[in-house]
């Protein structure tokens, strides 16, 4: 059994609710956060500018975007189920959007994160594709509240359709 099908036949056959894991912890640093906000072109000072954080913000120091906590969930999904991306045979995940997102709690700049994925149920769209929900969570650590709730979805391409998605990546 390849790496691939032990991180999806859990997904895959699982059940609503079902616990699919936890991915290991994730520094969330000043330098990811600046380069993010320079590759997004948001320059906000609450989340690049330490000192006028610290004396002027809500939070009294830098936060991480809350787009940034968003993008880490693809990185915390695959360590969690270590998924070998060159390993198609067994199909593929395209993202689908979101049925529900919240972003809880601020991630202070240095802290770490991690994700928590359950499963959410699978349903066939209109064109047969399943689309499967994740229950995810990303924990900030020693914080009580989390940092993100959602309901992820992803469209799963059998390995015989995968060129043909009918979706934009």
């Amino acid at each position: 059994m390849n790496i691939a099908k032990e991180a999806y036949d859990p997904i895959l056959s699982g059940r609503s609710g079902d616990l699919l894991g936890i991915s290991g912890w994730v520094r969330i640093d000043q330098a990811m956060i600046d380069e993010f906000g320079e590759l997004t072109h948001d320059i906000d000072p609450m989340h690049m500018d330490p000192e006028w954080a610290t004396s002027s913000g809500p939070f009294g120091g830098t936060t991480a975007y809350g787009f940034l906590t968003i993008s880490m969930l693809t990185h915390l999904f695959r360590s969690m189920a270590e998924q070998d991306l060159r390993n198609t045979d067994f199909g593929l995940f395209l993202n689908y959007g979101f049925d529900r997102l919240r972003l809880v709690s601020p991630v202070p700049s240095g802290s770490r994160i991690r994700g928590r994925f359950q499963h959410g149920g699978i349903r066939e769209d209109d064109g047969g594709r399943r689309i499967v929900k994740l229950l995810c969570e990303v924990e900030v650590e020693g914080q009580e509240r989390p940092a993100l709730v959602c309901e992820w979805l992803s469209a799963w391409l059998p390995p015989e359709s995968s060129g043909e998605s009918g979706l934009s990546a």
